[in-house]
């Protein structure tokens, strides 16, 4: 009997991860290539297109040689993808510029004006949040700086799209990678003609629109060579990395929410239609055409461990510098972290917002360094869930997923702190695995989006410690009040 398999192929900020699963959403293999983010000035996050694409191909190339084709039978790819990016092109669709990721700051300034006038009229009809990491946003500053490639492009397009153009010579974006462009209007599902008057662009140097299940053209001949694997597998365009990481702990109904956290990290809910929080605290993001995701993102997840790490001049890996805080007390001895070393986007919007130890003593070891920074982390996803309910009510389940996830430790700290009991699935491929679900909604394997929940393994469930959260309760009070008063010193 043929074993039906499907692949994720989940393009993020650090790495393009490929992998292979059955279609019970058992990982059967998973492969992964390091992407390198350069900063040309200060504040400044790029990425070099051609070698996003060569580790996406290579990611690729890598997991197909787990099928054994006498045996196996590849059903379709899924495409997950970072949201955020912005590339120009030209006429013939060859970069002009570097890919501007998420986390450039550049365009600090634009937001600020924008955010002034008329961002909050933008905001309401994109529900992408006026804030550096949007192209938006990056546009503006494009043109405010005279910044010479724009003014040559021909096309303006994400690292996802021109991964698509290489591969299968079309211009498409799916819902859920256009509404973070904030040029897409969430009510129309059409690009935006306001953001694109703001931006001084035209609709037809933008991509099509297309659903998540949308099956593409075949893939280019000599790539299909290169890969090892027939043109005539069905790549299915998929969908941004935040949805599907949603989509794949199952976390698709109303209260069940989902927190990611691998480098940066977010809190999202799906919702029917297309709310909008009126104090412009979350996005909302569409996804199909009755469904969007909304939440709050954080640009501090991973990343200010890691930054402690290299602080520290630390050897060990994660593990280890995670273990120094296992016997440090709920609270770390007075010690508040915030967690604003990257800048932020939620709950602040304030790329300009900077990290603070609350609290030193001398007593202080580097252990609680590490457990203040672990529960800054998790406070601050706290402090974002509070918008979101504003929006979405409270919720009644809680998935996490990504890279931090495999920390026992934070992810205890993080049920105490919301207080609810935490579901962490086998895997901590979410993104990869809506990516291969999506993949095989397009192909008719399965009908439903929702369907997926039968194919979730959900590997524990932490339970929160009351003492802990009534502690972190008050602390919480204290990490809100810090926020606000050192944010006039940003």
């Amino acid at each position: 009997m043929v074993k039906e398999l499907v692949i994720g192929l989940d393009i993020g900020t650090t790495s393009a991860k490929a992998v292979l699963f059955d279609i019970e959403g058992k990982i059967i293999a998973e492969t992964e290539e390091m992407i390198e983010t350069i900063h040309p000035e200060i504040g400044w996050a790029e990425q070099i297109p051609d070698d996003v694409e060569r580790c996406a191909k290579e990611a690729l190339k890598n997991i197909i040689k787990h099928i054994d084709p006498s045996s196996e039978k590849l059903l379709g790819v899924g495409f997950s993808c970072a949201m955020h990016s912005l590339l120009c092109l030209d006429d013939k669709m060859a970069p002009l510029s570097n890919v501007i990721i998420w986390s450039d700051g550049r365009s600090s300034e634009q937001a600020d004006k924008l955010n002034k006038a008329e961002g909050k009229t933008v905001y309401l009809n994109t529900g992408t949040p006026i804030h550096p990491m949007s192209p938006f946003v990056k546009l503006v500053w494009m043109d405010e700086t005279n910044y010479e490639a724009k003014h040559e492009a021909t096309y303006f397009v994400s690292m996802k799209e021109y991964i698509l153009w290489k591969w299968f010579k079309q211009r498409v974006v799916d819902y859920s990678m256009a509404s973070a462009t904030g040029l897409f209007n969430i009510n129309t599902y059409q690009w935006d003609k306001q953001a694109l008057a703001l931006a001084n662009i035209k609709e037809e140097q933008l991509s099509e629109i297309v659903s998540p299940e949308t099956i593409l053209a075949k893939l280019d001949k000599q790539l299909a060579r290169e890969i090892g694997l027939s043109e005539d597998v069905p790549f299915v365009i998929g969908a941004a990395d935040g949805q599907l990481a949603n989509l794949g702990d199952g976390a698709i109904e109303p209260g069940e929410v989902a927190i990611s956290v691998g480098t940066s990290g977010a809190i999202r809910q799906f919702a029917k239609g297309a709310p909008i929080n009126p104090n412009r605290e979350t996005f909302t993001y569409a996804f199909a055409n009755d469904t969007s995701i909304i939440g709050g993102p954080t640009n501090n997840g991973g990343i200010a461990l890691q930054w402690l790490k290299e602080i520290l001049n630390f050897d060990g890996d994660h593990a280890a510098l995670i273990a120094k805080a296992e016997n440090v007390p709920t609270g770390a001895d007075g010690l508040i972290f915030l967690p604003y070393v990257n800048g932020e986007r939620a709950p602040v919007w304030n790329q300009r917002a900077k990290g603070n130890f609350f609290g030193l003593q001398i007593e202080h070891r580097d252990g609680h360094l590490v457990k203040a920074v672990l529960e800054g982390i998790a406070l601050n996803l706290y402090h974002i869930s509070q918008s979101l309910e504003k929006v979405a009510g409270e919720p009644n389940r809680i998935c996490v997923n990504g890279g931090l996830a495999k920390s026992e430790l934070w992810v205890q700290i993080l049920a105490d702190i919301f207080g609810k009991d935490v579901h962490l699935s086998e895997t901590h491929h979410g993104a990869a695995w809506g990516a291969a679900w999506t993949a095989l909604v397009g192909v008719g394997k399965v009908q439903s989006y929702q369907d997926i929940k039968q194919h979730i393994a959900i590997k524990k469930v932490i339970q929160p410690n009351q003492s802990n959260h009534e502690r972190y309760q008050q602390i919480f009070a204290k990490f809100v009040g810090l926020s606000k008063d050192i944010a006039k010193y940003f």
